[in-house]
């Protein structure tokens, strides 16, 4: 390698780790996703253009062709997706990095010169390219809508566990005795791809945002393992920043729900479509209207809000934004509740809000605004369900019991809205809903949202 492009490649992956510690606060997170952006394309860009060997023009031809056509793909994806829809996206790809290392596998599979370790990586590329890519299909499926949330398979634990040694075990012989049959290569990459199918199908809809993260981290295990092949540092440094930035992130998403990631993996949470305490009685509702919900909160001293994907849903990070700056001129004061499970991933409610240009100093994690709620005057849900849930507190026979959840059930008074009465993403019945001090505004969010904003106005 040049030390043009070692330069180059150390650039980038400055640019990479600046990038990722940017990603970490809301005010810095744009600046950093371009900075790590730009490295990333400075690292290509040395790639091409930078080498000790020469390249017939017809590979320059197919390359840029391969670059324009990913962009604008890419670019239209970015452009049109919406907000409800970003785990989606994310777990697209995730997918399409798992499939670009068991591609490389393949193709690199078929020099192998008998170099055990270098056999090794081969497999494991493939491996796990291919369960990141099926088990991100998968994930994506369920997000969607185009899956059931959770498809029963007959005893999965064992089951999956079996096929997990015996994929193990097929990669080590194809390791041992150096073989690349088309057959028995093709054979690897479909054991792959089928037990990335068994891993993700039986899981919860609940912890879909636990194993996107998971899967993310599988993309950049595969992606460093390319590096190593390639004797590429950029691609393995990226990789493991990748990796390891999963694993950080979806360690902390467990804790978020008190969960074990092998609970996750086996415990199937949010298997069931209809509430599991269906038969309960858990008291009476009250309903409330945009007239009485304003007259409640401009008469209050503070309002604590709480976002969650009915916001996204509806589309209202507009509207909530309107709300809380007429409140602010009435002298109320506004603060956003933050859970970090809230919406379908981590930073999902920031990332909304920023986009409706709320100020970042207005949004309060979880552990910080907990204290706080048994001296606020009203708590306006809307669209959050299980992350407010006092079950995780109450009953021990829940689902979510010990989740941390946000102390909205300490405020003096609690207005949420909300569609309906069904069920949220546990699948099971809100014991917050029926609190003497809760009242129910029913109806989309956007619309409800902007009568109460319009009834704030009038007074």
């Amino acid at each position: 390698m040049s030390i043009s492009l070692s330069i180059i490649y150390l650039i980038a992956t400055v640019s990479f780790i600046v990038g990722l510690k940017k990603l970490g606060n809301p005010s810095t997170a744009k600046n950093g996703n371009l900075i790590a952006a730009a490295g990333m394309g400075l690292a290509i860009a040395g790639t091409i253009f930078i080498h000790d060997f020469k390249v017939p023009p017809l590979i320059y031809i197919l390359i840029g062709l391969a670059i324009l056509i990913g962009s604008i793909i890419g670019g239209l994806m970015a452009f049109k997706v919406k907000m409800t829809k970003m785990p989606e996206l994310v777990s697209l790809f995730n997918g399409f990095g798992g499939s670009s290392a068991a591609l490389i596998g393949l193709v690199e599979i078929s020099r192998d010169a008998g170099d055990k370790l270098q056999a090794m990586t081969i497999v494991s590329g493939i491996i796990i390219g291919a369960i990141t890519f099926s088990g991100s299909m998968i994930a994506w499926g369920k997000l969607n809508g185009s899956l059931k949330s959770v498809i029963n398979i007959p005893y999965h634990n064992i089951v999956n566990n079996l096929f997990f040694i015996g994929v193990i075990a097929f990669g080590a012989y194809m390791v041992t005795s150096g073989g690349n049959n088309p057959v028995l290569v093709v054979a690897l990459l479909a054991s792959g791809l089928l037990y990335g199918i068994l891993f993700v199908l039986p899981i919860g809809g609940a912890d879909m945002p636990v194993v996107i993260s998971l899967l993310n981290s599988l993309t950049g295990i595969a992606a460093a393992i390319t590096g190593v092949l390639y004797s590429n540092m950029v691609m393995l440094i990226g990789g493991i920043l990748v990796g390891s930035a999963g694993i950080i992130l979806t360690i902390a998403m467990c804790k978020g729900m008190n969960r074990t990631l092998g609970a996750v993996i086996f415990g199937a949470f949010g298997g069931t479509d209809a509430a599991s305490d269906e038969d309960r009685k858990l008291g009476s509702i009250k309903k409330t209207n945009p007239s009485d919900s304003a007259i409640m909160m401009n008469y209050a001293s503070n309002v604590i809000i709480v976002p969650g994907y009915g916001l996204a849903v509806a589309q209202a990070q507009h509207v909530i934004h309107e709300l809380e700056e007429i409140l602010t001129e009435k002298g109320v004061d506004v603060k956003y509740a933050i859970h970090p499970v809230a919406g379908r991933m981590p930073g999902h409610m920031n990332v909304l809000l920023a986009e409706s240009n709320v100020d970042y100093s207005l949004l309060v994690e979880m552990e910080d605004i907990n204290s706080q709620f048994k001296n606020t005057d009203v708590v306006l849900v809307v669209g959050a369900n299980d992350v407010v849930n006092p079950a995780a507190h109450n009953d021990p026979s829940s689902p979510i019991y010990g989740m941390p959840i946000l102390d909205v059930e300490n405020a003096k008074h609690i207005i949420v809205n909300k569609r309906t009465m069904n069920a949220g993403y546990a699948g099971i019945e809100n014991e917050l809903f029926y609190n003497d001090k809760t009242v129910m505004l029913f109806g989309d969010a956007k619309d409800a949202l902007t009568k109460l904003v319009s009834e704030l106005k009038n007074m």
